[in-house]
């Protein structure tokens, strides 16, 4: 089902597809594109949980079982806020958010509003009722690739069985890296059951930092980045908006095909205990605004200072005369060292 929000004062319309997740902002002719939508974020990032039973080192929610969840009643809320403000999706996350005790009414609500749901799992707690819930109402499921990869692997293979559209995340830092290559060059077979591999750069944040795994310590930067986009990749490849001085700036690739950071322009974050953000990493960082009855989703997005600082960020100078500051826009305003370009 193809949705069309026509912006005529803003200049342009955006297209989203539920079915096949295409996305399409197009400005009106002459009209330049836009910097961010006063209407409201088009994807929300929402945190349902801070519950896991992992207890990963490097998350940076530092999640644990004494995680709290998100109430019912608070999530739809939210998402009712959503479906006004006109966003296309959500993407779930926590924690792990298909443990979530009310999961199932949480995917059923969000899609009943007109909203798409996603998350991104680790793969436990995926009952047969949650995986039938997930066919029915999710746009697409992320799976969280971590070593030695089995974990993985056997919820790629549990997705696929249900014909679930899958994507692999996977956190990109100056060691994983060289399984980065590998994989691009020669996938296991259970990677050609996923729709594509999406690479996230590693962020410097959560209980235990590792510095030397910054992405930009790596030797092999240009060479990832360079098979990475060219037709030489044996999989279908995404980055996250925190790769893209990387792609900007050691590729040739299309920059209409990279987007720089939405984070408070068209996208917006919300923590399971109401705490909204223009990113899920700054959550650790700052306060945040706090969800209320005399201040809602609008009113954050609309009049908050936090929002403002980022849009200011990234329309600012802060790269000076860089070729791709205007595609890039100055990188990630919360961790400097993000930035692989070789400008900085």
């Amino acid at each position: 089902m193809l949705r069309i929000n026509r912006f005529k004062s803003l200049g342009y319309t955006s297209f989203f597809n539920s079915e096949t997740g295409f996305f399409a902002r197009v400005p009106d002719a002459g009209a330049k594109e836009p910097f961010w939508s006063p209407h409201g974020p088009e994807l929300m990032d929402i945190s349902i949980t801070n519950w896991c039973d992992k207890g990963c080192t490097f998350c940076y929610k530092s999640s644990t079982r004494r995680g709290q969840h998100m109430k019912l009643d608070d999530y739809k809320w939210v998402i009712d806020q959503a479906a006004e403000m006109g966003t296309f999706q959500v993407a779930l996350g926590g924690g792990n958010p298909n443990q979530h005790p009310d999961f199932i009414e949480i995917l059923e609500y969000t899609k009943s509003k007109g909203v798409v749901p996603n998350y991104t799992t680790n793969g436990r707690g995926l009952s047969t009722e949650i995986l039938d819930a997930t066919k029915r109402c999710c746009g697409a499921v992320a799976v969280s690739a971590y070593p030695p990869y089995d974990e993985t692997e056997d919820t790629i293979k549990t997705l696929a069985k249900y014909e679930i559209k899958t994507n692999v995340h996977y956190i990109l830092d100056s060691e994983s890296i060289e399984t980065a290559i590998e994989w691009l060059r020669s996938p296991p077979k259970f990677l050609k059951l996923i729709n594509a591999l999406i690479f996230l750069n590693y962020k410097p944040s959560g209980r235990k930092v590792y510095e030397s795994k910054l992405l930009r310590h790596s030797d092999r930067l240009d060479e990832f980045f360079q098979l990475a986009t060219s037709d030489q990749a044996k999989l279908k490849v995404g980055f996250d908006a925190c790769c893209v001085s990387g792609v900007f700036a050691r590729t040739n690739a299309s920059t209409s095909l990279v987007d720089a950071c939405d984070a408070g322009r068209f996208s917006l974050y919300v923590s399971e205990d109401l705490r909204v953000h223009p990113c899920s990493f700054q959550s650790g960082l700052a306060d945040g605004d706090t969800l209320s009855n005399d201040l809602s989703l609008s009113d954050i997005w609309l009049k908050s200072e936090n929002m403002t600082d980022f849009r200011k960020y990234f329309s600012s100078d802060r790269c000076g005369g860089c070729s791709h500051r205007s595609t890039c826009m100055n990188g990630c305003p919360l961790f400097d060292d993000l930035v692989v370009c070789g400008n900085r």
